[in-house]
C-alpha cells in the first residue's frame, strides 16, 4: 500500500502542466466501441480509471496498444455482454459501456457500476432514454440488460440534468433511424468533446454544449485521431493549491472559458487571476477573504470542485458556506479535514467553514477522488506533516500529482508502507 506523505507550509510556485480530462477520457474511450475500427486517442490521461477502462475494453476483445499519453484502440472484435463483473463493478464510467454496446449490437448486458461513493446516483434517466428508443431493459442480478430490434430516434426530455444520462443516450442514439433530441440535456465540456470524437468518426451530433442535443442516426462510423480536451478539474485543483499555499503558479494546457467559475469565485476570494490563451496564472498575496458558494451543473460552479473549496475556506477570514446542490452526501470527508483543527460545520446540504484558524498536519484517509484532492491542499497548506492513505481514490484521476507538486517545490512524497 501506498500514502502520500507531505510537509506542508511552503508556497507553490512555477509551472504545471494540465493532463487530459478524466471526465472526457471514459467516454470517448468507451464511445470507440461504435467504430468497430481502429482510433487513435491523444492527451490521454495517465490514471487508474483509464487503465481501468482499457483493459476492460481487452476482455470484451479489443486491441489496445498505449504509449503514454497516447492509446491506439481496435474495437473491431469488440463483443456486447461480457465485461467482466468485478471490473466494471469498480467504476462508475463503466457505465458507458451500455450505450456503447447498446448502440452498436442492439443489446447489452453490464454490472451495475461503482465510483466514488457520496450518495445515490440512478440511472433511472439513462433508462429512460434507451426506452424512447425502442429498447426493453432489465435491472435483476446486478446487471442492466437491454435490447431493441432496431432503435429509433426520439424526444427524451431528461427530468434532471445528468451527465452520464446525456452521454449514454448520444452514444446510444448515434445508430438510431431518424433523429433524437435530447432536451434539458447536460452542457459539461466533456460532452462537447464526446461529441466532436464522434462527430470526428462520421456521427451527425449538433448542440452539444447547449442544453438541447440533436443526434441524427447514421448508418456507420469510422476510426479516427482525437486529441481529448484539459482536464478543468484537474486545474482548478492547482489553482485552488496555489491560492491556499499563499503560491504564484502558471497553469498550463487549459482552455480558460472552462475555468470562468472557478476563476470568479478565486477573484472573490481576492486572489489575482490572469488569463492567456491557453494558461491562466494564480497568485496570492494577503489574505483571502470567505465567500459562499453552491455547485451548480455546468456553466455554474462544479460539484467536482466542491471538496477543495471547503479545503480552501479553511485559510480564508471569517466564514464561508458551501452548498452541495448536485449529490445528497458528498460531506463524508469534512470528518478527516477537521483533525487538522477545521472548524466546519454541517446543516443538510451545507458545510459552514470557519476560516483562519490555526491548523497543523495530521493523518487523513481519502474517502473519494475529490475529497482526496482536497486532503492534498489542506496538507500543502498547512504547518507541520500530514499523511494520507487510501490513495488509489486520487490516483483515479490525477495524473502523477505527486511529481507535479514536487516540480512546483512542494514537500510531498508517495511512500509505500
Amino acid at each position: 500500500m501506498d500514502k502520500i506523505v507531505i510537509n506542508g507550509g511552503t508556497p507553490l510556485t512555477g509551472t504545471v502542466e494540465i493532463s487530459g480530462a478524466k471526465n472526457a477520457a471514459l467516454p470517448i474511450l468507451m464511445g470507440t466501441i461504435l467504430t468497430g475500427d481502429r482510433c487513435v486517442i491523444e492527451n490521454v490521461p495517465e490514471i487508474l480509471d483509464v487503465d481501468l477502462t482499457l483493459e476492460i475494453l481487452e476482455k470484451m476483445g479489443a486491441k489496445v496498444r498505449r504509449d503514454h499519453t497516447t492509446v491506439e484502440v481496435d474495437t473491431k472484435d469488440v463483443r456486447p455482454g461480457i465485461s467482466p463483473y468485478e471490473l466494471v463493478s469498480r467504476m462508475r464510467g463503466s457505465t458507458y459501456l451500455i450505450g456503447a454496446e447498446l448502440g452498436r449490437f442492439q443489446y447489452t448486458k453490464v454490472g451495475m457500476t461503482g465510483g466514488c461513493n457520496f450518495g445515490i446516483r440512478p440511472i433511472d434517466q439513462h433508462i429512460k432514454g434507451f426506452k424512447a428508443l425502442g429498447a426493453t431493459v432489465s435491472t435483476l442480478g446486478g446487471f442492466v440488460e437491454a435490447s431493441a430490434e432496431a432503435l429509433v430516434g426520439s424526444e427524451v426530455y431528461f427530468d434532471m440534468v445528468s451527465v452520464g444520462a446525456t452521454v449514454n443516450v448520444i452514444l446510444a442514439s448515434v445508430f438510431a433511424t431518424g433523429t433524437t433530441v435530447l432536451e434539458n440535456a447536460a452542457r459539461e465540456p466533456h460532452i462537447v468533446d464526446l461529441a466532436n470524437f464522434l462527430n470526428s468518426c462520421g456521427a451527425n451530433i449538433m448542440g452539444a454544449g447547449t442544453d438541447t442535443i440533436k443526434i441524427k442516426g447514421v448508418e456507420s462510423l469510422h476510426g479516427s485521431t482525437y486529441a481529448i480536451i484539459p482536464d478543468m478539474i484537474e486545474a482548478g485543483t492547482f489553482m485552488f493549491a496555489a491560492a491556499a499555499t499563499g503560491g504564484h503558479v502558471k497553469i498550463n494546457n487549459v482552455i480558460p472559458k472552462h475555468l470562468d467559475s472557478i476563476s470568479a469565485k478565486l477573484s472573490e476570494m481576492g486572489v489575482y487571476i490572469e488569463e492567456l490563451d491557453d494558461a491562466i496564472i494564480v497568485k496570492r498575496e494577503g489574505d483571502m477573504k470567505s465567500i459562499n458558494v453552491k455547485t451548480r451543473p455546468y456553466p455554474g460552479f462544479p460539484t467536482d470542485m466542491q471538496p477543495q473549496m471547503t479545503a480552501l475556506l479553511c485559510f480564508a477570514k471569517g466564514d464561508g458556506r458551501v452548498t452541495e446542490d448536485v449529490w445528497d452526501n458528498r460531506f463524508r470527508y469534512i470528518e478527516e479535514l477537521r483533525k487538522t483543527g477545521a472548524q466546519i460545520d454541517i446543516a443538510g446540504k451545507t458545510a459552514l467553514v470557519h476560516g483562519g484558524g490555526a491548523l497543523v498536519g495530521a493523518p487523513m484517509r481519502s474517502v473519494d477522488l475529490r475529497a482526496g484532492a482536497a486532503m492534498v491542499i489542506m496538507g500543502l497548506a498547512v504547518s507541520g506533516r500530514t499523511e494520507i492513505i487510501d490513495i488509489h481514490t486520487i490516483e483515479r484521476g490525477y495524473d502523477n500529482i505527486v511529481k507535479k507538486l514536487r516540480n512546483l517545490g512542494a514537500d510531498v512524497r508517495k511512500v509505500s508502507f
